[in-house]
């Protein structure tokens, strides 16, 4: 089908949300402290709805049901990818993801989460935590017991343009200041630690400590970076990560790029400027899936792109 899938974003209100997608994407968010954006989502929690074209008014989910030839065939129950927007006016929670084997036996069968961070913006000295410093098992109970998270946690500081890998079993939190774009699993899993005490509504959110300790990696190994970037006539494209769920790349375009679709479906997120693909305006904030057999698509303007596949 020669013909892309416009996605309209899922909007998600966090306690630690902020407004920032308003300026930085141009999105109409309908809270103060909209945390999240689903851009290409087709799980319960957040079905994106098709925008314009023959599909359009249909959700994600239903196309992957009813069109699976426009995935290549892939088999599966589930959409396989969930793209977000991050907005943290605050911090989120100290938090792990299980992995499928855990999650398929504890969480009625559900996905775990792998994921990557792509850093948009963030405030000066803003920082994340990736991974922990406990040594054993032992040391890493006793630290989260003893809320010690300041001796247990890895704190590295940001700048736009970092990009991070965030395995199962990793304790990780993005923190306040910081504006990112998030590939992942389709999981909406998530075990917290600790929540700085936040009772919003009157009452603490829900922790999962049992589950958490059961599914840190420990001791934590870090992930080797892949990060790769390659200079072209008219644009950059920088190597991110490939793993068994994704793969994820960003061009940078001063021109004209032909970007190739032979994978079974992929993802194109306009991070950055504006200008046209096969004629048609894209701008930063629009999201859109290039479906089986649509063969290369003609990229014009001042553009970023963040692209991801299986």
């Amino acid at each position: 089908m020669k013909e892309p899938i416009w996605l309209e974003p899922v909007f998600k209100q966090m306690v630690w949300g902020g407004d920032r997608m308003r300026g930085y994407l141009g999105y109409e968010i309908p809270w103060e402290d909209t945390g999240e954006a689903w851009v290409a989502s087709a799980h319960p929690q957040g079905d994106c709805t098709i925008a314009k074209g023959q599909f359009a008014g249909r959700k994600l989910s239903w196309l992957w049901d009813s069109h699976r030839e426009l995935f290549g065939g892939l088999e599966g129950d589930e959409f396989p990818l969930l793209v977000k927007f991050i907005d943290a006016r605050d911090d989120l929670s100290i938090q792990v993801h299980p992995d499928d084997r855990y999650a398929k036996v504890h969480e009625n069968g559900a996905r775990g989460k792998t994921e990557c961070w792509y850093i948009l913006d963030c405030e000066e000295g803003a920082d994340i935590i990736v991974g922990h410093r406990a040594q054993d098992r032992d040391e890493m109970e006793r630290l989260i017991d003893e809320g010690r998270w300041e001796d247990f946690l890895n704190v590295y500081p940001i700048h736009p343009g970092d990009f991070f890998q965030i395995p199962p079993g990793t304790v990780h939190a993005i923190r306040k200041g910081t504006l990112l774009i998030e590939v992942q699993q389709n999981s909406d899993i998530t075990y917290r630690l600790y929540d700085y005490g936040r009772q919003p509504g009157g009452k603490p959110r829900e922790l999962h400590i049992k589950q958490g300790k059961d599914v840190v990696r420990c001791p934590y190994t870090e992930e080797a970076a892949e990060k790769k970037v390659f200079h072209e006539e008219g644009y950059d494209r920088t190597f991110f990560v490939s793993c068994r769920f994704y793969t994820v790349e960003k061009y940078d375009i001063r021109g004209t790029l032909l970007l190739k679709q032979d994978h079974p479906f992929l993802i194109v997120s306009v991070t950055g400027g504006e200008g046209s693909m096969d004629g048609l305006p894209v701008k930063k904030g629009d999201c859109l899936i290039l479906p089986w057999g649509y063969g290369a698509a003609k990229l014009e303007g001042d553009l970023s792109l963040v692209t991801a596949h299986v």
